[in-house]
């Protein structure tokens, strides 16, 4: 497993995040990713994130099951078993709509799911490390990524200086693994850093 070291900071309120996020941008560090109890407006753009490619994906699934369900109610009904429902043509769309309709519908909603759980890497026995254990609860967590040329003790005081209650500076597996949160790893260093 590749690790990687990065700088942990952490933050009580959102007004304190977006500048230390602006200047962190500034000075050329690069943010991993920033950890949030609640969605915070205007964070992705901060960032420089890019817009998501899901509402794409979604509408994609969507006409593969409308195409599925057409193409497969027209040849049922009109070559594998055709039968004559009080006098109505084999080729009956107004009567098929419901059922294209309720097909779009599966095809787009579990497409998604599928497609969110998999850039997430969310799935059974996949395990990411955490990097805060209050990140969902009430701090803001900001994570710098180090490189080769990052002097972290600068990194380190720089991310005082934003306003952050806490710094931390901890060597961790970057992707994810397969493993069990029930059973204890020690798979990353973890140093404090008193604010």
């Amino acid at each position: 497993m590749a690790k990687k070291k990065f700088v942990v900071a952490s933050f009580d309120d959102e007004d304190v995040l977006f500048p230390a996020v602006k200047k962190a941008r500034t000075a050329g560090y690069k943010i991993q990713d920033v950890y949030t109890p609640f969605a915070v407006h205007g964070l992705d753009h901060a960032l420089g994130m890019r817009e998501t490619s899901l509402h794409t994906a979604g509408f994609i699934y969507g006409i593969t099951g409308t195409t599925t369900a057409l193409s497969c109610i027209t040849w049922i009904f009109t070559k594998d078993w055709p039968l004559d429902i009080g006098g109505k043509p084999h080729f009956a769309l107004p009567a098929w709509i419901p059922i294209i309709f309720e097909l779009t519908v599966l095809f787009a909603a579990v497409g998604m799911v599928l497609t969110f759980c998999y850039l997430c890497q969310l799935a059974p026995f996949v395990k990411k490390h955490h990097f805060h254990p209050r990140a969902t609860d009430d701090l803001f967590v900001m994570v710098i990524e180090c490189n080769d040329k990052t002097n972290v003790d600068d990194l380190v005081g720089f991310m005082k200086g934003t306003g952050a209650v806490e710094v931390d500076v901890q060597v961790a597996e970057e992707g994810w693994w397969l493993g069990r949160y029930d059973k204890d790893e020690v798979l990353f260093e973890h140093k404090t850093v008193a604010a």
